[in-house]
């Protein structure tokens, strides 16, 4: 499988910009994102803490327990049991598909078009899915209807965190994206050019890559030159 440990034996990425945390000013004020480790990452507003894709062999021993956790898809690059229970506490809210609640049987349920409120936050599952990546027999490596990516709206401001995904119709579709996350590894979502072909479709302000060891991500902010979307390289794998 994948699936965490086929993601992490790809070869090392180059070195990228420090200062890995992300601040973005909203209406209600200051969304601070700090990338963990591949698909993981950190949200802060105010008290709030947000989770997504906790997993190993991400860092998370001194991490703040989470108020929200939101978990994409079952592989175990996204999905493990033991790190959501390390970061929970009495009152933490999960989210994730109906595929995951099924190990994770505390989750509450979003399917691929349902939206919920969390405190201020609005959150839209987005679907994410294989269109011409397949595994040798022939079956999506991620198939359309499990898994979730997320739009996340605050203060006025959608962040876009794509998951396991190639650049489907839903994704080119998006509108008023103001940051996308999104992934680039073979072969289980798309190459650096096919991403860049898909942020152009939906034109983020902000596309940060994301779930791309291996990957060439340089060529993906060279593909979106002249289009006006700024491009972050961030290093997703300095632990």
């Amino acid at each position: 499988m994948k699936y965490a440990a086929a993601a992490l034996l790809i070869a090392a990425t180059p070195a990228l910009a420090a200062a890995p945390v992300q601040n973005f000013s909203t209406s209600l004020g200051t969304v601070r994102i700090t990338p963990i480790y591949h698909a993981a990452a950190m949200i802060q507003l105010g008290r709030d803490i947000i989770y997504i894709d906790p997993a190993k062999p991400a860092k998370i021993d001194g991490l703040a327990p989470a108020d929200l956790i939101l978990i994409t898809d079952i592989h175990g690059d996204h999905m493990d049991p033991a790190d959501i229970a390390a970061l929970s506490k009495n009152g933490t809210t999960i989210i994730a598909p109906a595929a995951v609640q099924k190990t994770v049987t505390t989750a509450r349920v979003l399917a691929n078009g349902e939206s919920t409120r969390w405190h201020d936050w609005k959150i839209t599952a987005v679907p994410m899915y294989n269109v011409t990546h397949l595994q040798p027999s022939g079956a999506p490596y991620h198939d359309k209807g499990r898994g979730n990516g997320y739009v996340l709206n605050y203060g006025g401001k959608n962040f876009y965190f794509a998951g396991d995904t190639e650049g489907t119709p839903e994704m080119r579709a998006l509108k008023d994206i103001d940051v996308a996350f999104i992934p680039m590894n073979l072969p289980y979502t798309m190459t650096p050019a096919e991403a860049a072909d898909a942020v152009k479709a939906f034109h983020p302000r902000v596309a940060i890559p994301y779930h791309y060891k291996g990957q060439d991500i340089e060529a993906f902010k060279k593909a979106l030159e002249g289009t006006g979307i700024e491009v972050r390289l961030l290093d997703w794998y300095a632990q």
